[in-house]
């Protein structure tokens, strides 16, 4: 297997100082490559891949959907692994995705847990266990098969939120899809810059509206205008 990594930013320089080092070294071994699709962020983020050596290109609209498919067409690996910058792989991620497609599950994610003692967002770090119509948001990761992903057209750019929850029921659709049960860590940052109840409340409308297959535009402005934003 060849592995390539994927990372959507937006002024991620802090995250990425961390993340690429850890992807890195975790990599060092493997057929791998890690390509951050930057949209245009006003900090280091250029620098910072650069000194790393990862590969680095730059899009002209801050759109997930749109960055990660363009990481998707750079990709010459033949499993993808969307990452996004505030998110921890667990140790051993290589061998988790390689062992998970060689037993024909070609789509899939993990569980996660959040870098914060509340205890309420353990409850919610629970429930990502279970393979249901609220599994396989970005926070989880993705993997799937680049030929998996093409045959898909990958992420649908309409999406300007959602986009990875819509890309999985097409996939639900015609594969298994598939929960690693193991553990990667993700930020707890939109929690601490609101209260739990309110998050909870927007991902809630949110995913109503998803579900009531409502304008995307109309979901994002509606779920960004209840949360203060870091």
């Amino acid at each position: 297997m060849k592995l390539s990594v994927i990372v959507p930013t937006l002024n991620e320089e802090e995250n990425l100082k961390a993340l690429i080092p850890f992807l890195k070294k975790e990599l060092a071994e493997k057929k791998h490559e890690i390509i951050v699709v930057d949209a245009n962020s006003k900090d280091y983020s250029k620098d910072i891949c650069q000194e790393n050596g990862v590969k680095f290109t730059q899009v002209n609209r801050s759109s997930r959907a749109v960055q990660m498919n363009r990481g998707a067409e750079l990709a010459i690996g033949d499993t993808l692994y969307f990452v996004h910058a505030d998110t921890r792989p667990v140790p051993g991620f290589f061998e988790d995705i390689e062992r998970a497609v060689a037993n024909g599950k070609f789509a899939g994610c993990y569980r996660y847990r959040f870098d914060s003692k509340h205890p309420l967002l353990k409850i919610n770090s629970w429930f990502t266990r279970f393979n249901g119509i609220l599994s396989g948001g970005g926070d989880q990761t993705l993997f799937i098969k680049k030929d998996l992903f093409d045959s898909l057209g990958g992420f649908n750019e309409q999406f300007c939120i959602m986009e990875d929850f819509e890309l999985v029921k097409r996939i639900k659709i015609q594969y298994q899809f598939y929960i690693i049960p193991k553990s990667i860590k993700v930020s707890a940052r939109k929690y601490e810059n609101n209260s739990w109840l309110r998050v909870q409340w927007a991902n809630l409308i949110a995913f109503k509206n998803f579900l009531q297959k409502r304008d995307p535009r109309e979901i994002r402005e509606q779920y960004y205008g209840m949360l203060k934003r870091s």
